[in-house]
């Protein structure tokens, strides 16, 4: 990750589910990294998470444990000490109890905005089955985010479902360089099993369709024998549909892929 890409240009590692690490000119961003080996995980675990350091930005998009991996974080808030840490701000609480000083927790709610060095991150509510926002606080427990940096300008969907007015509000920032949705979907036995659903591969390869990046990548599809879906149809069905118009790839686990305008 040590190389200087030049403006326009972005490189990327799939780290599998929903998990980024992003490298935008000299900012190092990693997104929802699931770094814990558990019983039943399909993809081991690509970088060990004491070996993760470096990094200016970790993000999260919600408090589930294979996008908000506390025992990583707990890590990387020792072994990354000058890193900012962003999430939704519902779950502060949880997040300083992860040893993340306070200057580096970088609370979001829907429509909000950080700057990190000469990365911006806009975060926009996602709906997980439901947007379940907070009465009382207005805060949002899932989110999904707009990055921009080095002239790139990428969407991280986090885990959603496509609800009224969310198209408005990633295409605002302007066109989408490279996009990143889940396509694992959502169905009673899953959701009488507490796995909470996202968009189907059908439903994904729309949202791509309306939003019209140059990139789309298809993630939460690989994790868990339950709760997966297979890419390669999303992949057809995004070339069959769009007709090439939309770039999609289906990386590899810590396979390397720069993007160029």
């Amino acid at each position: 990750m040590e190389n200087h890409y030049p403006k326009g240009t972005a490189a990327f590692w799939w780290l599998g589910q929903m998990g980024l690490l992003l490298k935008l000119g000299d900012t190092k961003v990693c997104i929802d990294y699931f770094a814990t080996d558990v019983d039943g995980r399909m993809t081991p675990v690509p970088v060990d998470p004491e070996d993760l350091t470096g990094i200016d930005v970790f993000i999260g998009s919600h408090d589930h444990m294979d996008h908000i991996d506390h025992d990583a974080w707990k890590i990387w808030s020792k072994n990354n000490p000058q890193a900012k840490f962003v999430f939704p701000r519902k779950h502060m609480a949880a997040v300083l109890e992860d040893g993340v000083d306070i200057g580096n927790a970088v609370g979001l709610n829907d429509g909000e905005s950080a700057v990190i060095k000469d990365v911006t991150i806009h975060a926009i509510a996602a709906s997980h089955e439901f947007l379940d926002r907070d009465d009382e606080t207005g805060l949002y427990p899932y989110l999904q985010y707009i990055i921009e940096g080095n002239g790139i300008r990428l969407h991280h969907a986090g885990d959603t479902l496509r609800y009224e007015g969310m198209l408005h509000k990633i295409t605002q920032f302007g066109d989408i360089d490279i996009q990143m949705l889940p396509i694992n979907g959502r169905d009673a036995k899953r959701y009488r099993q507490n796995w909470i659903g996202n968009m189907t591969w059908q439903e994904a390869a729309d949202l791509a369709g309306d939003t019209k990046p140059a990139l789309v990548i298809p993630g939460h599809w690989d994790m868990f024998e339950i709760n997966g879906a297979d890419p390669n149809e999303f992949a057809d069905y995004m070339d069959a549909k769009y007709q090439g118009r939309i770039d999609c790839i289906i990386p590899g686990v810590m396979e390397k892929k720069v993007f160029e305008k």
